[in-house]
C-alpha cells in the first residue's frame, strides 16, 4: 500500500495528467480517464477490473433496453432483473462468508467458510450502477447511447475505490463539455493535499495509537478505553474525509465538480444532523433509492428506519456489529423524531453536543469490534459497569505521548481554522493567505511523503466497504 501510494503521488497521476492535457478535445480526454481508471483499479485487482468491467456493461445495456421500453411490463422486468443481479452479485463477494457462518452457528451445517475475495470499492459502484439504472427506469434521465459515459461515470478513479457515491446527473454535463482554469485547477490541488493531509498526518498517526487502548491486548483502564475510543473516531473520520477531499480535488483538476461528502459532522447537536453531515452521498442513497421508495414519513415509518439502517450498517461490513451499529444510530433518530428533538432544542447548543458526542462514541465501539463480546465489554469499562483502574502507567504513556497529536486532530475536525482563514483574508490578510497556500500544500505534501516511506502502516478503512 506505501509503495502503491507513492508510486500513484509521482508516477502515475503526473503521467495522467501530462497525457490528459495533451489531448486537445474532451471526447478523447474521456476515454484517457477511463483507460486510466482501469489501469488505477487493475493495480489493486488485477481479476476484479473486468468485474467491473461487465457490471457497468450489464448496467449499460439493461438501461439502454429500459429506455426504449419504459413503461412497458418487459422494460419493468429488465429493470428489476438487471437490479438483482447487481446486488446478488454485490451479496455474492461480500455477504456468503457471513451467511454460511452464521447458518452453521445456528443449524450446526459444519460447513466451511467459502474464502471469497472482495472486490475493493464494490459497494460503491455498485450503488452507483444501481442509481443510474433507477434514474432511467423512472426517467429522470435519458439513457446515454453511448458507453463512454457509462464506463467514465463508473470508474472515474477518484472516487472509485471509496467514494462518494455520485449521481449520473451529477456529472453527465461536465462529461460533454467542462473548463479547466487555473483557479479550478489550483483549488483542486489544495483540496487534494489536504485530504492527503487528512489521511496521512492525522489519521495514519493516531490509528498507530488505538490498538494499544482497544482491544483484548490493551492496557485496560477508564482513561486508556475513553481515550482510544475518541482516538478512533478521529481516525475513522480523518480517514474517510480525507479520501473524499482527495476525490473532490482530482475531479476538480479535471474539471469535474464532485458533491461534498462531509460537512463538519462532529460539530453536530443530535444523530439527524450527524448523518445530514457524514457519509452525506451514502444517506442521499438510501433516503432517495430506499426510504422514500419504502413510504418515507408518510406511512410506516418505523418500519422504513428500520429496513435504513439496518441496510445502512449491513453495508459497512458483513459481521453483526455493523448491523447493531446501524440499527442503534437508527433508534436514535427514530427517539429524536418522536419527542427527544424537542427536549434538545430547549438546552444549550453545548449540551446537545455533548449529547450527540457521548453516543457517537458509543456507536463507534460497535464499529470497531467485530467481536460483540469484546465491544460489550469496552462498553461495561467506559460505563464503571465493570471496574478497571482509572489510569495505568501504560496507557498514561499513550495518553501523554499523544494528547497533543489529539488535540491538534480534534481541533482539525471542526470549522475553526476555516473561520480564522476566511476571517483573516476578510480583514486584508488576503496576500498572506495566498503565500501561505502554496507553502502549507508543499509542506504537507513533503511531510505526508516522508511519512509513507517511512511507515508501514497505511490503511484505508473504507477499503473494505
Amino acid at each position: 500500500m506505501v509503495f502503491s501510494s507513492i508510486l500513484f503521488l509521482y508516477f502515475f497521476f503526473p503521467l495522467l495528467l501530462l497525457i490528459y492535457f495533451v489531448v486537445p478535445k474532451t471526447g478523447f480526454r474521456n476515454w484517457i480517464l477511463i483507460l486510466f481508471s482501469f489501469a488505477f483499479y487493475a493495480w489493486g485487482e488485477p481479476v476484479w477490473v473486468f468485474l467491473l468491467i461487465g457490471a457497468s456493461l450489464l448496467g449499460y445495456l439493461a438501461s439502454i433496453y429500459v429506455d426504449r421500453h419504459r413503461g412497458t411490463p418487459q422494460g419493468k422486468l429488465v429493470y428489476v432483473l438487471s437490479i438483482c443481479l447487481i446486488i446478488a452479485m454485490l451479496c455474492f463477494f461480500k455477504y456468503t462468508g457471513f451467511v454460511v457462518d452464521n447458518l452453521n452457528a445456528w443449524f450446526g451445517l459444519g460447513a466451511g467458510h467459502p474464502n471469497i475475495a472482495l472486490p475493493i470499492g464494490i459497494s460503491f459502484f455498485t450503488f452507483e450502477i444501481i442509481c443510474y439504472m433507477t434514474d432511467v427506469y423512472k426517467g429522470v434521465i435519458r439513457a446515454p447511447r453511448s458507453p463512454m459515459k457509462m464506463f467514465l461515470y463508473v470508474s472515474f478513479f477518484p472516487h472509485l475505490i471509496a467514494g462518494p457515491i455520485i449521481r449520473f446527473t451529477d456529472i453527465e454535463a461536465q462529461m460533454d463539455e467542462r473548463k479547466i482554469t487555473m483557479a479550478n485547477f489550483s483549488q483542486g490541488i489544495n483540496r487534494f493535499v489536504i485530504g492527503l493531509g487528512k489521511k496521512v498526518i492525522l489519521a495514519n498517526s493516531v490509528g498507530e495509537v488505538v490498538p494499544n487502548l482497544l482491544g483484548p491486548d490493551a492496557s485496560d483502564s477508564l482513561l486508556g478505553v475513553w481515550f482510544g475510543v475518541c482516538l478512533y473516531a478521529l481516525q475513522i473520520y480523518f480517514d474517510f474525509s480525507g479520501y473524499s477531499d482527495m476525490a473532490v480535488g482530482l475531479g476538480k483538476m479535471f474539471g469535474f465538480t464532485l458533491k461534498e461528502n462531509f460537512n463538519y459532522p462532529y460539530i453536530s447537536k443530535s444523530a439527524g444532523e450527524f448523518w445530514r453531515r457524514w457519509n452525506i452521498s451514502l444517506g442521499g442513497f438510501f433516503r432517495d433509492y430506499v426510504y422514500i421508495p419504502l413510504g418515507g414519513n408518510r406511512k410506516m415509518y418505523v418500519r422504513n428506519l428500520f429496513v435504513v439502517w439496518f441496510l445502512t450498517g449491513l453495508w459497512h461490513g458483513a459481521s453483526w456489529n455493523f448491523i447493531i451499529w446501524g440499527l442503534y444510530f437508527g433508534l436514535l433518530i427514530m427517539l429524536e423524531r418522536l419527542f427527544l428533538q424537542k427536549w434538545l432544542d430547549r438546552l444549550p447548543a453545548f449540551f446537545s453536543h455533548l449529547y450527540l458526542l457521548g453516543l457517537m462514541l458509543v456507536g463507534w465501539v460497535w464499529f470497531y469490534f467485530t467481536d460483540l463480546g469484546q465491544a460489550w465489554e469496552t462498553l461495561k469499562i467506559m460505563f464503571g459497569a465493570e471496574y478497571r483502574p482509572f489510569v495505568t502507567m501504560e496507557s498514561y504513556f499513550f495518553f501523554r505521548e499523544n494528547m497533543y497529536l489529539f488535540f491538534v486532530a480534534a481541533i482539525a475536525c471542526t470549522p475553526l481554522m476555516k473561520w480564522l482563514f476566511d476571517k483573516l483574508a476578510a480583514k486584508g490578510g488576503g496576500a498572506f493567505v495566498a503565500y501561505a497556500g502554496p507553502v502549507y500544500n508543499l509542506a504537507v505534501l513533503i511531510l505526508s511523503t516522508v511519512l509513507l516511506v517511512g511507515s508501514t502502516y497505511n490503511p484505508f478503512l473504507y477499503f473494505r466497504f
